[in-house]
């Protein structure tokens, strides 16, 4: 089956106001920039985005909370970007943070169907505050719901028209389990590929999770802080 869509605007075109949206990618690296700049293009509202971090000021997810596209964000931190700490603190912008690993799992609970599970983490501080509590093996635990979303935005390496997926080094962090937590999974690709093309022992996302795929052009590929060393 073809899930190959012609543009980013043409994958989007069906999301509605409102929607709950996983983008992949941590920090800048992995971000699926043609599918943030059609929602953004799109002019979508009242959204809820799930991912680790928002981006810097002008990059990344970024330019939808400059827009004042998103109402509220479910990261692990707020990041580089200063317009999220402004908007935070500010109650412009509703967040909900999450330590690292538990929202990892969080989502990975979400595409395997699991709806809660208990975590060590964050027991005894706010995070903790309102839920449920429980000690297994000695260990006093907090019980975390999973994430599942309308939809969920993932950027690829290399990818085939049946939607198979192929992640590159930081990029694989977030981007594989999102594509599996959502009810649609829209993936951009640096190089499509023809069905057969990819080896399938180095597949790490099945296409059976992903409905569409667009090839993926002008990427930026921006650094959050480039450091550098003067030449020997």
């Amino acid at each position: 089956m073809d899930k190959t869509f012609e543009s980013a605007a043409a994958a989007v075109a069906d999301i509605q106001d409102g929607a709950v949206v996983m983008s992949g990618g941590f920090g800048l690296c992995g971000n699926p920039e043609n599918l943030i700049k059609a929602i953004h293009e799109k002019g979508l509202t009242e959204l809820t985005v799930i991912s680790n971090n928002c981006g810097t000021d002008h990059e990344g997810l970024g330019i939808l909370l400059q827009s004042k596209q998103i109402k509220k964000m479910i990261s692990s931190y707020v990041g580089e970007n200063k317009e999220f700490e402004r908007q935070f603190l500010s109650g412009e912008l509703e967040v909900e943070l999450c330590p690292q690993g538990t929202l990892a799992e969080r989502i990975r609970a979400g595409g395997a169907g699991i709806p809660a599970f208990y975590t060590p983490t964050g027991y005894g501080t706010q995070v903790a505050e309102g839920k449920e509590t429980r000690e297994w093996n000695g260990k006093p635990c907090v019980l975390e719901t999973s994430l599942v979303a309308d939809v969920a935005i993932v950027k690829a390496w290399k990818g085939d028209k049946h939607g198979n997926l192929v992640f590159r080094m930081t990029a694989r962090n977030f981007n594989p389990m999102m594509a599996t937590a959502a009810r649609l999974t829209i993936a951009e690709v640096e190089e499509l590929v023809e069905p057969g093309e990819l080896n399938a022992d180095e597949i790490h996302t099945a296409g059976i999770y992903v409905q569409r795929v667009i090839q993926g052009t002008d990427y930026k590929k921006p650094i959050e802080q480039r450091t550098t060393r003067p030449r020997a």
